[in-house]
C-alpha cells in the first residue's frame, strides 16, 4: 500500500506542484521520492512508500537496467509475480512484485501485461522509447486512482483526489479530477513537450470472466458441474487459495474481525495458514464497538475459537462524532452509509497503527456484494435480477465499500487485503446458476455458509449468524449508531437550511439532515467536487428511506447470539 503521484506537461514550477503530493504522505510513511523524467523538464513522479515487500530495493519509480526507458509507479500487490517470473524465465533485478509489470509489458504489450496480473493495483507506466504513458487499475478498484487531464494535454495522476485538487495549470482555473475506472487501462501518447494525448481507454476485464492469469496459477483444474457438493468443494479450494496467496509480505499480518460471517471466515482461514507457515508472532485480530455491541461479543467467540491474540477497541458516541470531520476528509465522499461505516473502521485502524506492529490487515470486504449478503436481497423479484444487482454492486464497489476500506486503513499507513475479491474466487462464484446464490430459508449467503458447514472453521452460531451491517453492529441494538448520529445532527442543521437544500446542493441533494451535515463537511474540504459520488448507496426493491439494515422489516436482532 503506497501513494503514487505523477504530472506530465506541467506549466507550473514542479517544486511548487510537488507540495500537492505531500497530501497523500499517510499512504507511505516509510519513505518518499520525487523524480523528474530525463529529457522532460515538466514531467515528474512522486512516491510515498509503505515497505511491505523488498524493503531494500523496493523504492519507486521502479527502473531496471534491462529497460532503461521504462518508468513504473504502482500501488498494490501482484500475488502471482513469482509464478510468472519462473514460467517466462524473466531475470529480476529486485524482489519487488511490481517488477513483473515491466517484463510482461516488454514481452507482450500493455493488454497482455494487465490481464496477467493476479492482484490489486493502480499504476502509471512510462515508455520513453515508444513515447507512451499507460494507466491501469484492478478489476474492482481495490487500489484507488484519480486523474485530471486538460484539453491541452496536461495530465495529473494520484492515488487519492486530495493530491490533485491544488495542482495548478494555466489553462484551467478549476482542474477537473475524476476517479479512474476499475478494470480499465488507458493508452496515451507522450509528446516532445511532455504533454499527452489519450489514444484509447480499454475495459480489459469483467468480474464474471475467468481471468487470463488462471492459466498460470496453483489451483489446477476445478471439478466440473454444478452439483452442490462439487460447488462447495470448489469454493473451499478457491477461498483457501485466495487467502494463502495474500500472505505475501515482509511485515506483520493482522485481521479485522467484526464477528460477522465474512470477517470471521477470513480470520479463521488466515489463522490456519499462519500456523502452517509457522510465523514467529501471535496472530492479532481487532474488533471495535461500543458497550453492548453484538459485534464485540461475536468477535470474542471467534477469536477464542481460532486462538488469536484479540484486541477490543471501545469507543463512545462522542469520540465517533468527533471523528466525522477527519473521516470525511480521508474518504473523499459524503455517502451516508459509507460515512457511518467508516467511523468504526477509521478508529480501529488508528488503534492498530498506534498500539501494534501489524501492518498488513485482512478484511471481509466484497462478500456482501458477491454473495448477495445484503438483507434486501430477500426481496429480489427473481434469481436473475438478484444476479444483475450483485454485478452492479461489484462494479460500484470503488465508490462505496472498497473506497471505505482503502481510505480508513491507508489514513493510518496500513495495507488492506480482501480475499473475497480474489479474481478466481469471485469469477467462479458469479459463474454459478443464479438460483444457487440467492438467500434460502430466510438466510442470506446460504451457499457460503453451507460451504463451510461441518469444517469446524467457525462456531456454528457464528457461521449462521444473521447479517449485521458494520455501522449497526458496533452499537447496541437498543441504540443504533445511525440513531446516535441523527440525534446529534438534529441540533446541527436547522429546518430552514434543509428547506433550501436543493438550492444549495442541486446535485445529489441531501434528503435528510444527516446527509446535509456530511455534505457540508465534504464541501468544506472539497468545494465543487460533489460529482465524485454519482449516487447515494441505497437498498433496492423496497421503499427504504435510510440505508441502514436496521430500518428494514426483515431485520433480525443479533442479540440472541
Amino acid at each position: 500500500m503506497c501513494g503514487i503521484w505523477a504530472l506530465f506537461g506541467s506549466d507550473n514550477c514542479l517544486s511548487v506542484q510537488c507540495l500537492s503530493a505531500m497530501k497523500i504522505a499517510h499512504r507511505g510513511p516509510d519513505a518518499f521520492r520525487f523524480e523528474n523524467v530525463n529529457g522532460y523538464t515538466n514531467c515528474c513522479f512522486g512516491f510515498h512508500r509503505l515497505a511491505v515487500v523488498d524493503p531494500l530495493y523496493g523504492m519507486q519509480p521502479i527502473r531496471v537496467k534491462k529497460f532503461p526507458y521504462l518508468w513504473l509507479c504502482y500501488n498494490g500487490e501482484i500475488y502471482n509475480h513469482q509464478k510468472l517470473q519462473q514460467h517466462f524465465e524473466f531475470e529480476y533485478q529486485t524482489r519487488v512484485d511490481g517488477e513483473i509489470i515491466l517484463h510482461l509489458y516488454d514481452k507482450g504489450g500493455i493488454e497482455q501485461a494487465v490481464c496477467m496480473l493476479d492482484g490489486v493495483f493502480a499504476f502509471i507506466l512510462l515508455d520513453t522509447a515508444n513515447k507512451k504513458v499507460f494507466l491501469g487499475r484492478d478489476t474492482y478498484g481495490v487500489r484507488p486512482l484519480f486523474k485530471a487531464m486538460t484539453e491541452d494535454g496536461f495530465l495529473a495522476v494520484c492515488s487519492e483526489a486530495k493530491g490533485l485538487i491544488n495542482v495548478k495549470h494555466s489553462t484551467v482555473p478549476f482542474l477537473k479530477v475524476e476517479p479512474f475506472l476499475p478494470g480499465h487501462y488507458e493508452v496515451l501518447d507522450l509528446k516532445p513537450n511532455g504533454k499527452v494525448a489519450s489514444v484509447e481507454m480499454v475495459k480489459y476485464h469483467h468480474c464474471t470472466d475467468e481471468p487470463l492469469h488462471a492459466l498460470y496459477d496453483n489451483v489446477g483444474k476445478l471439478f466440473p458441474g454444478f452439483e452442490i457438493e462439487t460447488v462447495k468443494n470448489n469454493l473451499r479450494i478457491l477461498f483457501d487459495n485466495a487467502v494463502k496467496k495474500r500472505l505475501m509480505t515482509d511485515r506483520r499480518i493482522g485481521c479485522l474481525l467484526s464477528g460477522g460471517l465474512d470477517s470471521s471466515l477470513v480470520a479463521a482461514t488466515l489463522s490456519k495458514f499462519l500456523k502452517e507457515a509457522q510465523v514467529q508472532y501471535p496472530f492479532q485480530t481487532f474488533a471495535i464497538g461500543m458497550e453492548d455491541s453484538p459485534d464485540l461479543l461475536a468477535a470474542r467467540k471467534v477469536a477464542k475459537h481460532i486462538g488469536s491474540e484479540h484486541h477490543e477497541v471501545l469507543f463512545n458516541s462522542e469520540e465517533g462524532i468527533q471523528a466525522l470531520d477527519e473521516v470525511i476528509f480521508s474518504l473523499e465522499t459524503y455517502d451516508i452509509t459509507t460515512v457511518r461505516a467508516s467511523v468504526g473502521m477509521y478508529l480501529v485502524s488508528k488503534y492498530i497503527r498506534k498500539n501494534t506492529d501489524s501492518v498488513v490487515i485482512f478484511s471481509g470486504e466484497g462478500s456482501d456484494e458477491l454473495t448477495q449478503g445484503y438483507i434486501y436481497f430477500h426481496k429480489a423479484p427473481s434469481p436473475e435480477e438478484a444476479q444483475e444487482e450483485s454485478e452492479r454492486l461489484l462494479k460500484e464497489l470503488y465508490l462505496f465499500d472498497v473506497l471505505r476500506a482503502d481510505r480508513t486503513t491507508a489514513a493510518h499507513g496500513l495495507e488492506l487485503r480482501v480475499p473475497f475479491l480474489d479474481h478466481r474466487f469471485s469469477s467462479y462464484f458469479l459463474s454459478l446458476p443464479p438460483d444457487m446464490r440467492i438467500p434460502k430459508n430466510g438466510i442470506e449467503k446460504h451457499l457460503l455458509r453451507e460451504t463451510f458447514e461441518g469444517s469446524n472453521l467457525l462456531p456454528k452460531e457464528i457461521l449462521w449468524r444473521p447479517k449485521e451491517a458494520f455501522s449497526d453492529g458496533i452499537t447496541s441494538v437498543k441504540n443504533s449508531w445511525f440513531k446516535i448520529l441523527q440525534d446529534f445532527i438534529e441540533h446541527q442543521v436547522d429546518d430552514a437550511a434543509m428547506a433550501a437544500a436543493a438550492q444549495k446542493f442541486p446535485f445529489n441533494t441531501p434528503k435528510t439532515k444527516e446527509g446535509y451535515y456530511y455534505r457540508q463537511i465534504f464541501e468544506r474540504h472539497y468545494p465543487g467536487r460533489a460529482g465524485w459520488l454519482t449516487h447515494y448507496w441505497m437498498p433496492r426493491w423496497i421503499s427504504a428511506t435510510d440505508p441502514s439494515a436496521r430500518t428494514l422489516t426483515h431485520y433480525k436482532s443479533a442479540t440472541k447470539d
